[in-house]
């Protein structure tokens, strides 16, 4: 099917285009910043944002989090089933 939004130009306030699963490490950042982050259950999630910011939020299972993330640590996350939204 063709997607009738092709020449749009995508921007943040756009819809997520990729969904990346991830597996939190504390030595290496994502390929690419997020859009939001998706969790399967519920639970702290400490990241790293584009600019700079490290801290743990708390992200509820299944509601999109916006924020541009760098990285997603093991250390301090206790969500599980982590999937980035580009």
């Amino acid at each position: 099917m063709p997607d009738p939004f092709d020449n749009h130009a995508i921007g943040l306030e756009s819809p997520a285009t990729l969904l990346v699963p991830v597996t939190p490490n504390d030595g290496t950042d994502l390929t690419m910043p997020s859009r939001a982050i998706n969790v399967a259950q519920s639970g702290s999630v400490r990241i790293t944002t584009t600019g700079g910011s490290t801290a743990t939020v708390y992200i509820a299972a299944g509601i999109g989090f916006p924020v541009r993330a760098t990285r997603i640590w093991a250390t301090g996350t206790t969500a599980t089933d982590i999937v980035v939204m580009l």
